[in-house]
């Protein structure tokens, strides 16, 4: 299943040959509940998102991502934090190696409902009781973890 690894602060991990804008969504429903994603190129948990196209802004990435991977519209309304630690790389099975650079951004849903994609093995809202449960990277609980903390500052990394 993996085509990609994760690597944190791994002396065994490949060098870093590229960095790449990459975007988050924090979304979190009336109830409280998180939107999470269990991926299809690793089978641990995330919050959507992925890499800004030519052409697009930013948050038009973060709303064009979560609908592409969750079926949910969101209204982007805010920066939970700016995550560029060197101490992380991604492998892919192409022989990218990416140095994190990822926005995470606060979003609300606006419509759409529940799909499961390419890029998702399970999509569902996630009550903050169980998120501790779930198998997830440590970048993904830290960005969740500032998304719960609800600072009006972003974390900067």
């Amino acid at each position: 299943m993996s085509r990609r690894t994760d690597y944190f602060n791994d002396p065994s991990a490949p060098k870093a040959n590229s960095i790449v804008p990459a975007v988050t969504a924090f979304v979190v429903n009336d109830a409280g509940a998180v939107l999470m994603e269990r991926r299809s190129d690793n089978g641990r948990w995330g919050m959507p998102g992925g890499v800004q196209e030519i052409g697009e802004n930013i948050a038009g990435t973060v709303v064009r991502e979560v609908r592409e991977e969750t079926g949910i519209t969101v209204e982007v309304i805010g920066l939970v934090g700016i995550f560029t630690d060197p101490g992380h790389v991604i492998a892919f099975a192409d022989g990218e190696v990416r140095q994190e650079f990822s926005l995470c951004f606060r979003a609300r849903p606006v419509g759409g409902k529940i799909e499961v994609s390419s890029e998702s093995l399970e999509v569902r809202w996630v009550p903050r009781s169980e998120v501790d449960y779930l198998d997830m990277s440590p970048t993904t609980r830290r960005r969740l973890e500032e998304g719960f903390r609800e600072s009006p500052v972003p974390r900067i990394s």
